[in-house]
This record gives structure tokens, sequence and C-alpha cells, in this order.
């Protein structure tokens, strides 16, 4: 039984994989290009103003947030089109009523949202190579920050395909909520040039304590203490994973 479990768990990898590689043009492009217009423009132009940070040039001091804000985006969108895809074909069906575990489903389409993070979080990096040298300071935090971040906002992403009814449903929360978390996550800025009262408002973000443990990986500077980071990180992992086989479990949203 084990044997078979991990045939289908490898299936599903393998077709979330082979969706997002074979139409690269739209999945892996965009984000890249997006971020090295990020480069360009808040990179050279504006951070020749700003000066430095921490240190460091403020180009180095933001490619570790751009880097990250490209693997959320690109993770939480991989799952989130691909089970909603699959609800609306009415192919979810057919792994309702297969024997599979509700734990090999969401190991699967995780996967795949984690392998199209991490692709666009590699090829982001390698474009940054271009406009600052590479530093690594902790290469075991940035892999496991990295890691930990395209798990969680896979499971967000498949806990946004659960409760979506139409299209527009799925285009919501990346639009409304990840985009203003991701921004104000200090991808563009420290937390310590804000005042104490907004520190702790910050605080309340998630965003802040992945790109936080990411800088730090990279370059040794970190506004939140790194237990606390992966502390969060895992505590949210393990509330969406509970929340997300709970309704795929019971079928919620998944069964007419």
């Amino acid at each position: 039984m084990t044997h078979l479990y991990w045939v289908a768990l490898k299936s599903i990898w393998a077709k979330e994989i082979n969706r997002f590689a074979r139409i690269w043009i739209q999945t892996l492009v965009p984000p890249v290009i997006t971020m090295t217009l990020y480069f360009i423009i808040f990179g050279n132009l504006i951070g020749s103003r700003i000066g430095d940070m921490h240190g460091f040039s403020y180009m180095q001091f933001i490619v570790p947030g751009l880097i990250m804000m490209a693997v959320i985006t690109n993770a939480y969108a991989n799952v989130a089109s691909s089970f909603f895809s699959a609800k609306f074909q009415r192919n979810i069906e057919e792994l309702l009523v297969a024997p599979v575990p509700t734990h090999i489903v969401i190991a699967g389409y995780v996967g795949g949202g984690v392998a199209r993070g991490i692709c666009v979080g590699i090829l982001v990096t390698a474009v940054s190579l271009f406009f600052v040298p590479f530093h690594v300071h902790s290469w075991p935090m940035v892999a496991i920050t990295l890691l930990l971040t395209a798990i969680m906002f896979s499971l967000a992403g498949l806990l946004n395909a659960v409760f979506a009814r139409t299209f527009d449903d799925i285009s919501l929360i990346p639009t409304f909520v990840l985009t203003p978390l991701t921004y104000l996550g200090g991808v563009f800025y420290s937390l310590t040039l804000l005042p104490p009262v907004w520190q702790a408002v910050s605080k309340l973000n998630p965003v802040v304590y992945m790109i936080s443990g990411f800088r730090y990986g990279f370059l040794g500077i970190n506004d939140v203490p790194l237990a606390f980071t992966l502390s969060v990180l895992i505590a949210f992992i393990v509330v969406f994973y509970l929340l997300a086989w709970t309704l795929i479990q019971r079928g919620r949203g998944l069964r007419t």
C-alpha cells in the first residue's frame, strides 16, 4: 500500500511540475522580468539616492526581499490556479474517489507549488547577479526559510482554491491580501526605520518574518529573532495544513 501511495504522490508531483514547465513563458518568465524591473528602478535609480542600509548597498539590501516576494507569489499562484482548475473541470472528483489519503493529495499539490516557487527564486537570484555580487551569510538559513515559506504559501493557495467558487475568487486574495502584505513586509525598508508603534504593527504581518529570516541568510542582518521567525513559519504551516486536510476530507467546496 505504501508503494501505491508513493506512486500516487509522484504522479501528482509530475503533473503539477509539467503543468507550469510546459507553459514556462507564462509561469517562469514574467516574474523574472518583473523582478528585473524592480532591480533597475529601485536598486539602480532610487538606491543610489538612498545610500547604504545596515552597511550594505540598497540594492544588496532589497535583493533577498525581492527573491522572497517572487517565491511567495508563484508558490501561491501555482497551487491556487491548479487546484481550482481541477475543481472547475471536475477532475478533482477522480482524486476524491481514488484510494489516496488526503495528505498525499495535499503533499502532491504543495510539492508542485514549492517546485515552481523555488524555480522562480533561482532564476531571480541568477538575474540579481548582474546587479550585485553574490553574498550568502548562512546557507542553512537560506534553504530552510525558502522551503518553509514556499510550503506555507502553497498551502495558503490550496485553501484559496478550496473556498473559491469562480476564477475571480482566485485573484481576490493575491490582489487585496498577498500584495499589501508583501509590500509592507520589509522588502524595501528595514523595520528599524519605523517608529516603535509601527514596528509593533508590522510584526503582525507574517511576511515580515520570512523576509527577515531570508535576509539574514544572505546578509547576516535581521529585524526579528531567528527562532521566532522559524516558529511563526512552522505554526502557520501546521494551521494551514490541518485546515486544508479537514476541508478536503469533508469535501468542503469539492462535492456538489
